[in-house]
């Protein structure tokens, strides 16, 4: 089946028309910088560009930044407080005139690496962790989702949640050279290992692209791997969750 995915980050949001079979992308994928402030109105307006970018008349599949909850955002993540309590498919649909699907984007990430990419047929605990503005996770046992693990709202030793020292918006905000982040990351890998006991972690988010660079500075003995989709996972899982809920 062919569908359109979106996936809304912290600073761009992506969209293309995937092959749900295979998670292959069949256009150009198409970005759009998120709105500063990114409130409800100023994102809706960027959804309608994407879907008139691709001359779309069908189902949207959604992947967006925050915990989702039967189509509502109940916490704001790093968009804006007005999306608090608001009902994200809904609104969509409303505005856009089109049926949406919208999840957790880190569980729709997992859900492409664990279906196609990364982590097919891994059994056991999977964790996919998408390193960007924020730390997104998404948490799988068997292939099957366990939704909206938010990981990166664990408390660091300083009491500030671990996303503050750990998201790729931080490496380039302290201008850290990636030795001194992947330090930082390994925390977070550490507490995975004693919080879950994966078999696997996929890293995703446009970080892992560097993944090369970094993993010696690793001290995990759990199995890593870089997503298959890189930064593209969300665009196929939000397209891949769409065509299973029409």
């Amino acid at each position: 089946m062919k569908m359109l995915g979106i996936d809304i980050g912290g600073s761009g949001i992506k969209g293309a028309i995937v092959n749900t079979k295979t998670g292959e992308i069949l256009t150009e994928r198409y970005r759009i910088a998120t709105p500063k402030p990114a409130t409800p109105e100023a994102v809706v307006k960027v959804i309608n560009e994407m879907i008139a970018h691709f001359h779309w008349k069908k189902s949207v599949g959604c992947s967006f930044p925050t915990t989702i909850v039967n189509g509502k955002c109940i916490h704001t993540g790093n968009l804006n407080e007005q999306w608090l309590h608001v009902k994200v498919d809904k609104l969509f649909k409303k505005r856009c005139k089109l049926p949406f699907f919208v999840s957790n984007d880190a569980d729709l990430a997992g859900l492409a690496e664990v279906s196609l990419g990364a982590a097919k047929k891994e059994k056991g605990v999977v964790i996919v962790i998408t390193i960007g503005t924020g730390i997104g996770s998404g948490l799988f046992y068997d292939g099957m989702l366990i939704p909206n693990l938010e990981v990166g709202r664990m408390l660091h030793t300083d009491g500030q949640i671990i996303e503050l020292h750990t998201a790729d918006s931080i490496r380039k905000k302290e201008n850290l050279s990636l030795e001194e982040w992947a330090k930082r990351f390994d925390t977070l890998l550490a507490y995975l290992k004693i919080v879950y006991t994966p078999s696997l972690i996929v890293l995703g988010g446009g970080i892992s692209k560097k993944y090369e660079d970094f993993k010696q500075h690793l001290t995990t003995d759990v199995k890593v791997k870089v997503a298959e989709f890189r930064n593209n996972a969300g665009i196929i899982g939000a397209a891949m969750y769409a065509s299973k809920k029409v």
